[in-house]
């Protein structure tokens, strides 16, 4: 639930040009994880290099990001989201313009590294820039980012196969244009950005100090295990499959399509279903499983890519489930947590790519699959060892737990530009229940895929919308207590929270307004909220100026009636 305001008239599309620039960027810059998947092989022939020195291609880009990954939120946090953004851009442009024009394997190794510090730049703060851009509140701007991401991933492939078959050169060219392209548009459009203050600074070695808690040392461990598995798939597969580079980018095209779809729609729903861990946990054993069957069947072409493109949607569900877990059970500041995850994840899985094209060369074909199987399945052990840490950190009670007096408590969720007249509407209810109410109010942090999260408000926000909805409850001479919770990932997540907090508090009466008046719930929280609640629920609606129906497990009830008996 938050206080951001109502989608302006012109509606998603209707972005400032900022945004337009920074998104196009993003699609680019996404594009880089699978763009060199379908010229692997071409490269390998024009420059006389074997699989393993063209790994190197992906072990250089993904370990100098995940290094690079320690110094950019400090840097961003120095000079600004704007300077950060375009520093990024330059680099991304510089470097893989330079390696379209080298003529040595080891020169576009070197110069890979540079672009992955470029793009290391930009993923740290274009999300930030296009939330702080963007049109019609931030979750209209997070769907925008996904967008980006899930477009970048599928089209990279395709882009790279299409310019790859005029020249191994041409994705290299291509990236560096494009790049311009959307260097001179932010530049020109986006307005400057000033650095945060002094006290938000972040240090180098934060995201190193952060790895000494038990939660987040060990879903990186977890995320190295399981990066080797991932990164095994998408640099060697290409040499096995013995497709054209046409061929290739369909197929790393369509892989890209299931990741970014599973990623995005469907890993929710398993988060939802399954929980986090446990949905974590099976991701990795399909994706286990996938690579046995790839090493197994390594010799039919058409089994390859089929076992390609479904990887897809296991890699989906757990870039997602992953980056949730991390940012639910870390002890320190979500910066300082997704940078020490990703410095581990793209730093450990690095080596992943040379590992590979070195035993296909003097062991096997399958060989490398087979020890990416068993890299993930031992990522699978770390998860059940580590699980205890792996949980959501406990909230930080914003108030005193509301004492009761003469019947149960009161519940009001608030969220929305309706907040506050939720809260006032619920005045009367409160007088004549005569007993203690308690304030919640829910802050949304949307999980991006494999990226990070954002929350869908500030903290100045959330917290002067609860202080104001107090004031209001205050009306009505009861006790009113209150206090922020956080909600990660799914909109089920945020009745559950609802309702967890609701029965701890031994909650006689809940009420909330309908889920049209939250900015990002969408619908099903209400439904969702009455339909499992121990108590009553009363759903008010500040547009018809009038209580709603009360709902609750015994269906609909006279709203005077309830608060004059004090519901259960």
């Amino acid at each position: 639930m938050t206080s951001n305001p109502p989608a302006s008239s012109g509606g998603f599309f209707s972005q400032p040009k900022a945004v337009w620039a920074v998104a196009f960027a993003a699609v680019v810059s996404f594009m880089g994880l699978g763009l060199v998947d379908p010229i692997l092989p071409a490269i390998a022939k024009d420059l006389d290099a074997s699989p393993s020195q063209v790994e190197l291609l992906f072990t250089s880009y993904f370990a100098f990001t995940g290094i690079s990954m320690l110094v950019t939120s400090a840097v961003a946090s120095r000079i600004g989201a704007k300077r950060t953004l375009l520093s990024g851009l330059v680099l991304i442009i510089a470097f893989s313009a330079l390696a379209g024009a080298s003529d040595t394997i080891g020169a576009i190794v070197g110069l890979r590294a540079g672009w992955g510090l470029g793009n290391a730049l930009f993923i740290a703060t274009a999300l930030s820039v296009i939330i702080g851009s963007a049109s019609g509140g931030v979750a209209g701007a997070v769907m925008l980012y996904e967008a980006a991401l899930g477009l970048g991933i599928s089209v990279g492939p395709l882009l790279g196969g299409e310019l790859g078959a005029i020249s191994w050169r041409g994705p290299f060219f291509g990236v560096a244009v494009l790049m311009t392209i959307a260097l001179i548009a932010t530049a020109v459009f986006l307005d400057r950005t000033p650095a945060p203050p002094a006290r938000e600074r972040i240090s180098v070695l934060d995201p190193l100090r952060a790895l000494r808690h038990r939660a987040t040392r060990g879903s990186g461990i977890v995320a190295i295990f399981y990066n080797f598995g991932f990164f095994t798939l998408l640099a060697y597969t290409p040499f096995p499959l013995g497709l054209g580079i046409h061929q290739l980018g369909y197929v790393f095209c369509g892989w890209g399509v299931m990741l970014a779809v599973f990623a995005v729609f469907v890993a929710p729903r398993v988060s939802r279903r399954f929980g986090d861990v446990a949905g974590l946990a099976g991701a990795l054993a399909g994706l286990a499983v996938l690579l046995v069957a790839m090493g197994a069947l390594h010799a039919s072409q058409t089994a390859l890519i089929v076992c390609v493109i479904v990887a897809g949607t296991f890699l989906g569900v757990t870039n997602t489930l992953m980056t949730q877990v991390v940012m639910e059970s870390a002890p320190v500041a979500r910066p300082v947590a997704s940078a020490a995850y990703s410095f581990v994840r793209f730093s450990g899985g690095a080596i992943a790519p040379f590992v590979a094209g070195k035993l296909g060369e003097h062991v096997s074909v399958a060989s490398p699959f087979y020890l990416g199987a068993a890299m993930t399945a031992i990522s699978i052990g770390v998860l059940w060892f580590y699980r205890g840490a792996l949980v959501p950190v406990a909230e930080e009670r914003s108030t005193a737990e509301p004492q009761p007096v003469g019947r149960a408590p009161m519940v009001v969720a608030v969220g929305g530009p309706t907040a506050r007249q939720v809260s006032a509407m619920a005045v009367p209810v409160a007088r004549a229940r005569g007993g203690a109410v308690h304030v919640l109010h829910v802050v949304e942090s949307d999980v991006v895929a494999g990226e990070g999260s954002v929350d869908l408000e500030t903290a100045a926000e959330a917290r002067e919308l609860l202080d104001a909805c107090i004031a209001e409850l205050r009306e009505s001479g009861a006790e009113v207590t209150g206090e922020v919770v956080h909600s990660y990932g799914t909109h089920a997540d945020v009745a559950d929270r609802i309702l967890r907090r609701a029965a701890e508090l031994s909650a006689g009466l809940i009420v909330l307004g309908p889920d049209a008046h939250y900015a990002t719930i969408g619908s099903g929280v209400t439904a969702r909220i009455a339909a499992r609640a121990p108590s009553h629920v009363i759903v008010v609606n500040p547009g018809a100026g009038a209580l709603g129906r009360p709902l609750g497990a015994t269906g609909a009830v006279d709203a005077a009636a309830l608060w004059k008996s004090g519901g259960r």
